[in-house]
């Protein structure tokens, strides 16, 4: 019996050191995928139900708070990307003890870092929105949402540090199923708590945070029953020093980095908010349509960070150069089918979220910019990836934040001031081009650290 559950149990970890690249990064990357694409799908109900049943005074409340969520979180979230490299280089080099102890200094430090988010958020609500120019017709509903959504960020900051210790491992197929039952129970009491209870943004907020707590139980007691060295063991659950300075080493970049980006985004939905409620409702929605497509390309961010972190534990240096230009590939049609395919469909799929053609206009606008040029995104986060798995973590976040960030911010300045390009399309073009320029300094930092690390490892070997 015991063989048989430990068999099972490895059936779920995956060889990132041996074999072909691409079909082992397809079978991580799909489930990834999936989860990624469904949670923006359960997180756009939020939006249908809000925006069909509520107005648009309340979809506006709910959608504006997407930038501002991100930004508070960011930095956390990053930490649980310390956490898969740290996991992965040690599940990589088959060094058992230090995988367990990382382990639990992750889970340990996703709880610390929940409490610390859900004090900042329910305190700081209203300031944080009032720092956004939210209109006055839509702070008080967004303002409920916002404290009711923090409350549940203990379990959303566990089940993203429990997910990251299972991708290192090259599982992502449970967090699918987690997800899949998660996000099912969000959409039925979003239904229930809107249109039974009438509750409106509080009542999807109360959803949200309700399914967070499911998904992190089922995470925990997933790495509970592991036979391997990511066994959870509840009393084991501290941090370990070593462990939390390598976590925080690559992890607080990303988490830094992170924070910029959605401090860029919250400053152009400021931009957005300044052209009232009808641009901010069709923004909110088309955002989240923009997330099925950002999520897709993500998964092979997500890849090339555990493919290149296990082999760098492993010392196969050379295979982690096919690894980044596989996942290049990969992005680049998954960003341009899905992002195409997307734009195409986009009258339509708006209409799901509002009936409103001023809305649905608004929302179009958007898309046509982001949708067209999306890919460009997804080839910018592969190099970060790469750069991360093989230790180098503050030198993407340096570049991503002169390159991306403050190229947005100059053009919010400058560009955007000018009376006749003060329109929303202009506010979103600050993206590809941003892209595309942060992009190419990446390509040329990997190519520079790559044979660096190469060299190095030549020297020690």
């Amino acid at each position: 019996m015991w063989h048989m559950v430990k068999a099972k149990s490895k059936n779920y970890e995956m060889d990132m050191l041996n074999g072909p690249i691409l079909s082992r990064m397809l079978r991580f990357t799909v489930p990834l995928m999936c989860s990624s694409i469904l949670q923006i799908l359960f997180n756009a109900a939020d939006i249908v139900v809000i925006g069909r049943f509520a107005g648009p005074t309340a979809l506006a409340a709910v959608g504006s708070n997407t930038a501002l969520i991100n930004l508070v979180t960011n930095l956390f979230i990053g930490l649980s990307i310390g956490a898969n490299v740290v996991v992965a280089r040690y599940f990589g080099a088959k060094d058992n003890d230090n995988v367990s102890q990382a382990v639990h200094t992750s889970i340990t430090l996703g709880i610390v870092s929940g409490i610390i988010l859900t004090v900042a958020g329910v305190v700081g609500a209203r300031l944080f929105l009032r720092l956004m120019l939210s209109p006055e017709d839509v702070l008080p509903k967004a303002t409920v949402y916002l404290r009711i959504y923090f409350l549940g960020m203990i379990p959303m900051m566990v089940y993203n540090f429990g997910s990251a210790i299972l991708r290192a491992v090259g599982d992502t197929k449970r967090p699918l199923y987690y997800l899949m039952f998660a996000g099912v129970l969000n959409v039925i009491l979003n239904l229930l708590f809107v249109l039974v209870f009438h509750m409106e943004v509080a009542g999807v907020a109360l959803a949200t945070i309700i399914s967070q707590f499911i998904s992190a139980v089922l995470i925990l007691s997933c790495l509970c029953r592991e036979n391997s060295a990511i066994k959870l063991n509840f009393k084991h659950l501290k941090i370990e020093g070593h462990k939390f300075r390598q976590i925080v080493k690559v992890g607080l970049p990303a988490g830094f980095q992170g924070c910029v980006f959605a401090l860029s985004n919250t400053v152009i939905q400021s931009s957005v908010n300044s052209f009232g409620s009808t641009v901010m409702a069709g923004n909110a929605a088309a955002t989240n349509l923009e997330g099925i497509v950002y999520f897709a390309m993500n998964s092979f961010y997500q890849a090339a960070i555990s493919f290149s972190s296990q082999n760098a534990g492993a010392g196969n240096y050379k295979r982690i150069k096919r690894i980044v230009l596989t996942a290049q590939g990969c992005v680049i049609v998954a960003g341009a089918a899905a992002g195409f395919g997307l734009l195409y469909s986009g009258p339509f799929v708006l209409r799901l979220f509002s009936a409103d053609s001023d809305v649905i206009r608004a929302g179009m606008v958007r898309l046509s910019v982001i949708l067209s040029t999306y890919f460009l995104c997804g080839m910018m986060d592969v190099m970060v990836g790469g750069l991360r798995g093989i230790g180098y973590s503050v030198t993407p976040m340096v570049v991503s934040l002169i390159g991306a960030c403050g190229l947005r911010l100059v053009w919010l300045s400058t560009v955007f001031q000018i009376p006749k390009f003060h329109t929303p399309r202009i506010v979103y073009l600050s993206y590809p081009v941003s892209w595309l320029i942060t992009f190419c300094v990446h390509v040329v930092c990997f190519v520079i650290f790559y044979r660096r690390v190469l060299r190095q490892h030549k020297e020690q070997g």
